[in-house]
């Protein structure tokens, strides 16, 4: 400690003015739990490590000042938007635990133009098939959109305006299936062509560009908290 070898029980130590080395590697105590809001780009990963090198989540956050953070859920390597890393694993299951009940906030450019019929099956919970397993989806918001919400630009998401033949669906849910958007808009006949996360919980990307995290603030954790017990069990 502080250059010195000590080979005494119980030595009190300053994490602040403390120097303390362990076979080399400075020690240091990790701060208190942090949220990290991260617009995921298209292409990237969803893990903390990849072992083919593939680039991952973990490659655009603050690992060294953070070493247990963690994605709360995943978002498709070919989807983007707003997901969130924590060091608080608990926080993470309340996030992703069902009878929560969440809401995740999608943009969606499907193929085609989903009618009002369409939109009510997703509105009243439509029945979707992944490999040989089928799930009930539970009632979902479904919004057909003219453009594009201000707050979303297409250069920092994989929408693409103007592109022949889409069109864009806000949904909403509040499960966590995998595939599950894809899925059900697949199942009313329109398919996906680019899916953006927009909003998860009470947490937006708001002005960050594809790639770029930001720290929610002390305000923004507690709304996080205050949405699930809201929900209660």
């Amino acid at each position: 400690m502080n250059g010195a070898v000590v080979t005494e029980m119980g030595i009190q130590v300053d994490p602040i003015h403390d120097e303390v080395l362990f076979d080399g590697t400075r020690v240091v105590l990790e701060p208190d739990n942090v949220v990290i809001a991260l617009n995921k780009p298209d292409g990237c990963y969803t893990t903390m490590r990849d072992q083919v090198g593939r680039e991952c989540v973990a490659d655009l956050l603050p690992m060294g000042d953070y070493p247990s953070l963690y994605h709360i859920g995943r978002l498709d390597r070919d989807t983007t938007g707003v997901i969130l890393f924590s060091t608080d694993g608990s926080l993470g299951n309340e996030l992703l635990h069902p009878s929560r009940h969440v809401a995740k906030e999608y943009i969606a450019q499907v193929k085609g133009t989903p009618t009002q019929k369409d939109l009510d099956k997703l509105r009243q919970g439509i029945l979707i098939r992944r490999g040989e397993n089928t799930h009930q989806c539970a009632p979902a918001e479904a919004e057909l959109l003219k453009k594009l919400p201000r707050s979303i630009r297409a250069e920092d998401s994989c929408l693409e305006v103007g592109l022949p033949g889409t069109s864009f669906v806000r949904l909403t849910i509040h499960e966590g299936v995998k595939h599950q958007v894809k899925l059900m808009l697949g199942a009313i006949g329109h398919p996906v062509v680019h899916l953006h996360r927009s909003r998860f919980g009470t947490v937006s990307c708001g002005a960050l560009k594809q790639g770029e995290w930001r720290m929610l603030s002390a305000d923004e954790v507690d709304g996080l908290r205050s949405s699930l017990s809201a929900d209660g069990r």
